[in-house]
Parts: C-alpha cells; sequence; structure tokens
C-alpha cells in the first residue's frame, strides 16, 4: 500500500506544476486580449474634423468650391503647392506664394508651414 500512495504522490507532483504553468499562461493570454480589446476601443474618431465646411471665395481658388472636411483643406493645399512647386528651396518649412496663394495668405509673399492650419481657419465661412 505504502508503494502505491508514492507512485501516486509521485504522479501529482508531476501534473501540480504542469497545471500552474496552463492557468498562469491562460491568465496572461486573457490579459493580453483584454488590452487590446481597451486601445482599440479607446481611441474612436473625433466627429468635428469630420464636418463638411464651406471654403471662402480666396480658399475656393485654390482647393475648390465643394464643401470639405478641415483635414481634406489642408490636404488639398499641400497637394496644391507641390504640384506648383512652391516650397522653399532652402528652407523647407516656408510656402511660397503665387498670385492664388498671396490672396489666401493676406498679401504675404511667404508663410511658414504652421501658419497653414490659422489661414484655413480664417477663410472658412460660418
Amino acid at each position: 500500500m505504502a508503494k502505491k500512495a508514492k507512485k501516486a504522490a509521485k504522479k501529482v507532483a508531476k501534473k501540480a506544476p504542469k497545471k500552474a504553468a496552463k492557468k498562469v499562461a491562460k491568465k496572461a493570454a486573457k490579459k493580453v486580449v483584454k488590452k487590446a480589446a481597451k486601445k482599440k476601443s479607446a481611441r474612436k474618431p473625433n466627429a468635428a474634423f469630420m464636418a463638411p465646411l464651406t471654403p471662402s471665395a480666396a480658399l475656393a481658388d485654390v482647393i475648390g468650391s465643394k464643401p470639405v472636411p478641415r483635414t481634406q483643406m489642408i490636404k488639398k493645399i499641400w497637394e496644391y503647392i507641390k504640384k506648383n512647386n512652391l516650397q522653399d528651396k532652402k528652407n523647407r518649412r516656408m510656402i511660397n506664394a503665387d498670385a492664388k496663394l498671396k490672396v489666401l495668405f493676406a498679401g504675404k509673399t511667404q508663410i511658414s508651414m504652421f501658419d497653414l492650419a490659422v489661414i484655413v481657419n480664417k477663410n472658412i465661412v460660418k
């Protein structure tokens, strides 16, 4: 009887670490899945960025008169700048104005790319 008890104890001793390792692995996998689900659901697009806005006449000459979201306005201005090669050669952060952009830039011949969002804000019809 003692031999049987020893064998049974050895089997239990061998199975216990394996079961514990499986439980730990399952818990870790569940945590990873929960974190991934939280990350996906945590970021939702802001509807205010997607609202179509009507451009002013000066802005409409550059991007068109159809109402588009603010993000698309800036994207279309950049397409116009790249197409007409209006980025300054030495300082790439500066944008040189042609006839259409000079009206949009309030008479300035050159602006910084960081001022572009401000200019778009000023040229939206509300």
